[in-house]
């Protein structure tokens, strides 16, 4: 199976980019934040979680699997030759992202990808 690439959102500055600019789409069980940039630009994705979730434990948990729902889909879509470029996400967990359905929770997340990214074909920055 190919390894789906993506890189890291470093930086708190990159956070407050997408949040401020992005679209924001909101599910059961995480919140997304879809800035896009250049077009052949490696994805760069973030999580994070705040004590709102809960203690270390469950906030760790949410994005453990957050993470793991993210790299089964993009290497989906990678395998299938629809791989993402261009854009920075930034996943937000929920206070029931550790407790969703695990096939709901990715679901979800490739759908939300099916309507950012809808037509797109490479073509860049949409506004």
């Amino acid at each position: 199976m190919p390894r789906a690439t993506h890189d890291a959102l470093p930086k708190r500055a990159d956070f407050l980019r997408a949040a401020a600019r992005g679209r924001k789409i909101a599910r059961p069980g995480f919140v997304i934040q879809v800035l896009r940039t250049e077009p052949d630009a490696t994805p760069r994705i973030g999580f994070t979680a705040s004590r709102k979730v809960g203690n270390a434990v469950q906030r760790n948990r949410a994005r453990r699997r957050l993470r793991a729902m993210v790299r089964l889909e993009l290497a989906e879509r990678a395998m299938a030759g629809r791989a993402i470029a261009g854009a920075d996400l930034v996943l937000i967990a929920r206070k029931d992202t550790a407790g969703i359905d695990f096939a709901a929770l990715c679901s979800a997340f490739g759908a939300v990808l099916d309507q950012s990214f809808a037509g797109d074909h490479g073509t860049g920055a949409s506004s």
